[in-house]
């Protein structure tokens, strides 16, 4: 293997703090020119336009745990709304109306969320209450269709976290946080939002928990660590070709380059150093960076 091929494993990339002082961000998506994530603790959906260093906007708030975002056809926002096992649709004039009642599909607590260009949306949970060094159990991936009926896409995922799908639309690929070793775990979608062909793409080594994830126009994956502090890039065929140490990176989202070429881009980083929420009431450490990527 000559060194143009082997992995940069000690990359050490320039970021900017375009926002700081908040809780626990997560679960980014670059939509419509700006930056939407949620701040999980604080119960708040918040819209960044990443030009200069300004205050983000407040899209929503909700009494529960805010997590996964993902947008309908006609520009509505969706918000996997946590505790209360819920997906909510936000309307044009801001109000926010039930869109799907998880309750009785979810194991648990809601988790990260993607929606597909027909407005299917697929939800993860945790699972069940247990955190390290307690065992997780399996659950399934819920997909939640544009009439919000919902059913079980797959089961037995563990820890279901980041999802996306190739350019095409016809795989779609899951971090599962807590499976042994850590893995991408993908899907081949049938016209009707059916996933069928379950197998690996990648299983991570050296302790990393892949959280959030996102995918460029290369279908490669950039996968966030926040255990090994570092943002891995997975190549379209399943290979670690990139490591970015970056500080406690939780999820991601990618911008690519206005111009539509391979390659390029900013990655948009929610970092914090602590995931607790009593840690996090009282430090606000939470943080987005932002790094542009050669």
């Amino acid at each position: 293997m000559g060194d143009d091929d082997a992995v940069r494993r000690d990359e050490r990339p320039d970021f900017t703090v375009i926002a700081e002082d908040l809780r626990f961000p997560e679960c980014p998506r670059w939509h419509d020119g700006a930056l939407w994530f949620s701040d999980v603790y604080d119960g708040r959906v918040l819209r960044l336009d990443p030009v200069g260093r300004c205050e983000p906007e407040v899209m929503a708030e909700l009494d529960t745990a805010p997590a996964g975002l993902g947008f309908l056809p006609d520009g509505r926002l969706l918000v996997a709304s946590g505790t209360d096992r819920t997906v909510y649709r936000r309307e044009h004039d801001g109000r926010l109306a039930v869109h799907a009642d998880l309750a009785d599909v979810a194991a648990w607590q809601l988790n990260d969320m993607f929606v597909d260009a027909a407005g299917r949306a697929y939800v993860g949970d945790y699972g069940d209450g247990s955190a390290p060094p307690e065992p997780a159990r399996p659950a399934d991936l819920i997909r939640v269709d544009p009439d919000g009926a919902a059913a079980s896409a797959a089961g037995g995922l563990m820890f279901a976290n980041g999802i996306v799908t190739t350019d095409d639309g016809a795989t779609l690929i899951v971090a599962e946080t807590r499976s042994v070793p850590g893995r991408l775990t993908a899907f081949s979608v049938g016209a009707d939002g059916t996933l069928a062909g379950r197998r690996t793409l990648c299983d991570f080594d050296g302790g990393v928990m892949p959280d959030g994830i996102a995918i460029d126009g290369d279908d490669n994956v950039w996968v966030a660590s926040p255990f090994t502090q570092e943002i891995l890039r997975v190549d379209a065929g399943g290979a670690v070709d990139r490591r970015l140490a970056v500080p406690h990176p939780y999820a991601v989202a990618l911008r690519r380059r206005s111009d539509g070429g391979a390659g390029g881009g900013e990655l948009f980083v929610c970092s914090s150093p602590d995931w607790r929420p009593e840690v996090t009431a009282t430090d606000r450490a939470g943080r987005i960076l932002r790094i542009t990527l050669a």
